[in-house]
């Protein structure tokens, strides 16, 4: 959602200036703001990437990218320039032909901008040094099936964690997972271990699914935090089955959903669809 938006509104666009308004924003550039900020001017941005909470904006020349961490709060938002400013807004961006500006705007400041030199992803294509540790997500066209459910199966935890995993995958956060979990009619603790290839992969399509049906009605929004380019909420939360339901029926036999604890949050899962395994991860 927040990809397709800075794609359509900041690809091909020159930076004329940037304004850091908090001391934390530049904290993982390591040589500091004011060398961020001389080194973004005048370079031209030349698509928008996302793997997990990292979101990059690859700059002409193809060396190099604008690196943003969302954190727990981060927003990317793209404002008309004379838009008041956000609350918590930590960074502007400007472009040479004055049209709407880029904002960073992070309210319990987790996030932050960097530069970063791009590395080869060992699958044709270029990601930031600090995001190769991340997994591809299930809506790449890069991605890997089959190496996910091998890698999966080689694990020994819960299935919900490994879900959660961004070595694995990226970009199933705790809501997708839960609505995958329900499709598969999967227990969050099953043993990913002891989940046969074939289940898997029916996971994994699940998955997918729920990312693709997400976004095409921009997204899951519980809050003012969850929004596009344009500040605007997505409707996904509208189909949601399992998460957010606790003590409402169950859509497929209208047992009432229950919440449990998980990594400290929570998990929604029908007690009846999702039975407990014989042997559960904890």
């Amino acid at each position: 959602m927040v990809r397709r938006g800075l794609d359509r509104w900041v690809t091909g666009r020159v930076v004329a200036d940037v304004a850091l308004l908090h001391p934390r924003v530049a904290r993982r550039h390591v040589p500091g703001p004011a060398d961020l900020t001389a080194r973004l001017r005048g370079r031209t941005i030349t698509a928008a990437s996302r793997r997990g909470k990292y979101l990059w904006l690859p700059l002409e020349g193809r060396d190099a990218a604008l690196v943003a961490h969302l954190g727990m709060s981060g927003q990317l938002l793209v404002q008309p320039p004379d838009a008041p400013a956000e609350t918590h807004l930590r960074a502007r961006i400007g472009f040479r032909d004055g049209g709407r500006e880029l904002r960073f705007v992070d309210q319990r400041t987790f996030g932050g901008l960097a530069l970063d030199l791009l590395v080869d992803d060992g699958a044709g294509g270029a990601v930031p040094a600090t995001v190769a540790h991340i997994a591809r997500d299930p809506l790449d066209p890069g991605f890997d099936d089959r190496s996910w459910v091998r890698r999966l199966r080689a694990r020994r935890t819960g299935i919900k964690r490994a879900l959660l995993d961004q070595t694995l995958a990226s970009g199933i956060g705790n809501i997708y997972a839960d609505e995958a979990l329900w499709r598969s009619r999967l227990h969050w603790a099953t043993p990913s271990e002891g989940l046969a290839p074939a289940r898997a992969r029916e996971l994994l399509g699940h998955a997918r699914d729920v990312m693709a049906e997400a976004l095409d009605e921009g997204g899951t929004s519980f809050d003012a935090l969850y929004v596009n380019v344009n500040g605007e909420s997505g409707y996904f939360d509208r189909s949601l089955a399992a998460y957010g339901r606790a003590d409402r029926p169950c859509p497929r036999c209208g047992r009432p959903i229950v919440r449990e604890a998980f990594m400290n949050r929570s998990s929604y899962r029908c007690p009846r669809c999702q039975r407990t395994p014989r042997h559960p991860r904890p």
